[in-house]
């Protein structure tokens, strides 16, 4: 027996977790561009962060179902043929 379901949860958390720092990325860059290093540096890169991943979020939720399934489906990801 072959643990597909926990594979499938994986992939899903693992893409769901790369496309929120694809999204979160290029504001924490410019934030650690802008300012000095510091506390302040580390609050604003956590209020940037929380204010553009909360109205994106069900971006990085339907393209990591997405990615899941079509990977699952074609049999590209390892462990799920």
């Amino acid at each position: 027996m072959r643990p597909r379901f926990t594979l499938m949860v994986l992939y899903l958390f693992a893409f769901f977790f790369l496309y929120c720092f694809l999204l979160v990325a290029p504001v924490l860059w410019e934030v650690l561009t802008s300012m000095p290093p510091g506390a302040e540096q580390e609050e604003a890169a956590r209020v940037a962060a929380k204010e553009t991943i909360q109205p994106r979020l069900w971006i990085a939720v339907v393209a990591a179902v997405m990615t899941a399934g079509v990977g699952i489906s074609r049999g590209l990801l390892p462990g799920t043929r």
